[in-house]
């Protein structure tokens, strides 16, 4: 599954923290395919679709300073700390799917997601800090699942050594 070639979209996202572990998440709308499934809206990790002849962490760091302004170099994000995957059909593309997520420490930080491309600020409907006590019970839908795990282990000072596989959210596997 880590060969783009056979993948309907791969995604590069960020998970960034705060000294006190929460995590930056964006509000979006859903379409109205999914409205029933999910909620009207739902909360992300900010990234998007990897571009052809991108690494995994080019992507990140692109999708970072386009959605929330904050620019970082691809080397500091180390390695893929979580991903999900499976099928979905969004109408734009329909096939295999796998989001992957870095994790990266900032003292403080203001987003500014006026660097949104068309496509993504149409969907876009705000942001916020999340705690770690909020991820556990959130009242609208937060992507990926089991974020509030992962937060967890890394407030913790538990950094994954390898990606950890986080539940997928569509289709017959979701929840």
């Amino acid at each position: 599954m880590t060969d783009q070639g056979e993948l309907a979209r791969l995604s590069a996202r960020l998970l960034l923290f705060d000294g006190d572990f929460r995590v930056l998440l964006l509000r979006f709308a859903f379409d109205r395919r999914h409205v029933s499934e999910f909620g009207a809206y739902g909360w992300c990790a900010p990234g998007g679709g990897v571009e052809p002849g991108e690494s995994l962490a080019e992507a990140a760091a692109r999708e970072a300073r386009e959605e929330i302004g904050l620019a970082v170099a691809p080397g500091d994000l180390g390695a893929p700390v979580a991903y999900i995957g499976g099928h979905a059909d969004l109408g734009w593309a329909r096939g295999l799917f796998r989001d992957c997520f870095f994790a990266l420490h900032v003292d403080a930080f203001e987003p500014d997601t006026s660097g949104m491309l068309e496509g993504e600020a149409a969907f876009h409907v705000g942001h916020r800090w999340w705690t770690r006590a909020e991820l556990a019970a959130p009242p609208e839908t937060v992507i990926p699942y089991g974020l509030g795990g992962l937060v967890d282990e890394f407030a913790a000072g538990h950094r994954p050594e390898r990606a950890v596989e986080l539940p997928w959210h569509h289709g017959s596997d979701a929840r």
